[in-house]
């Protein structure tokens, strides 16, 4: 399939700047493959597919936050400094990127908080915006990760065109958040509340955890119409042997198994033997899903509603099936569904 097979008309209105006011009250859109129907629930109607035995696996990665503010040395210019990934721990190496970049060169210093308490040097360019950059700080480790903390912002995607709120350190976050590392959520666990995920576990349904450290990669755009010549950006991805154990039982029993979201889909299918069950890993992962797919653990998933054109769009139209899919977005359209982060869900069976 083509690039152009992924493009559709969002209007902006669609593009949900704020999330629900309670996490399991999103919209959701059920798809069932087998029967192609598409129904209108809510989020919280999703207990009802699942029963005992079933297994929901989770991205428990944490999101960080991961936007600074600093001003560049002698001419006081406000730099947004987006912290990608730690390069080295023991010197304080970041790679991150930086906007406006062209005022960004090597050997530049920034300045961060009222009280320049934190600086950072520029010691290479990666890419047009990409730089690396050693931040000098007399404190401990773990006082220098303390500052970033104080000193971050939650990094609400740039569509969202409003101020950061204190909501969004709460809400642009999974209520099972534990690995810190991504500087993006795995969206689609947005939706479940505490009480939601102990209904299920009452239930009988079980929670297999992976870790994906979602990256900024995820959402690059595909600029060629030839998909197998796009390469995704490596995430970092660890499976345990408990969660491959929870999985690989719920299988051989034939089970219903669901990945909530497009990164869960994409560490499980990173990691899968030639018997078609789950590995435990532990490593980087550049998997890219399009059409035709064939999949090896997930019967069923959960996600969000993706942006024109994008990988998880295509993903989702590899195992949703591409007909089904473009019918489904064009009703999600039509009923005003919300798209992007903070939007509503679909499961697809």
């Amino acid at each position: 399939m083509k690039l152009s097979h992924f493009n559709f008309n969002l209007p902006k209105e669609l593009l949900a700047e704020f999330p629900a006011e309670n996490r399991d009250e999103s919209r959701l859109m059920v798809i069932d493959r087998k029967k192609q129907t598409i129904e209108h629930r809510m989020f919280k109607d999703v207990i009802d597919y699942f029963d005992d035995g079933d297994v929901l696996i989770l991205n428990n990665t944490k999101v960080f936050p991961a936007r600074l503010y600093g001003n560049k040395e002698k001419t006081g210019a406000r730099i947004e400094v987006f912290l990608l990934r730690e390069l080295n721990a023991e010197q304080r190496l970041w790679d991150v990127l930086v906007d406006p970049a062209r005022k960004i060169r090597i050997g530049n210093k920034l300045y961060f908080g009222d009280d320049d308490s934190l600086v950072a040097e520029v010691i290479d360019n990666t890419t047009s915006r990409g730089r690396t950059l050693r931040f000098l700080y007399d404190g401990s480790y773990e006082e220098f990760r303390n500052k970033l903390t104080e000193l971050g912002e939650t990094p609400i995607p740039k569509y969202i065109n409003r101020e950061v709120t204190p909501e969004d350190a709460d809400r642009y976050q999974t209520i099972y958040a534990k690995e810190e590392g991504a500087v993006a959520a795995p969206t689609a666990g947005l939706h479940f509340s505490k009480h939601l995920l102990k209904r299920l576990e009452i239930k009988g349904a079980k929670f297999a955890e992976v870790t994906l450290h979602v990256g900024l990669g995820t959402f690059n755009p595909v600029e060629v119409e030839d998909l197998s010549k796009h390469k995704m950006d490596s995430e970092e991805l660890k499976i345990t042997q408990e969660a491959c154990d929870i999985v690989n039982e719920a299988k051989a029993k034939k089970k219903r198994i669901c990945t909530v979201g497009t990164t869960s889909m994409r560490a499980v299918e990173s990691s899968v033997s030639s018997q078609n069950t789950l590995n435990p890993y532990d490593g980087w992962t550049n998997k890219f899903i399009f059409p035709p797919y064939d999949f090896s653990i997930a019967t069923c998933m959960i996600t969000n509603f993706h942006t024109p054109k994008s990988t998880l769009l295509m993903m989702i139209s590899a195992f949703c099936g591409h007909d089904l899919m473009r019918k489904a977005y064009d009703e999600a359209i039509k009923e005003g569904y919300k798209f992007y982060s903070y939007g509503d869900a679909m499961l697809i069976l």
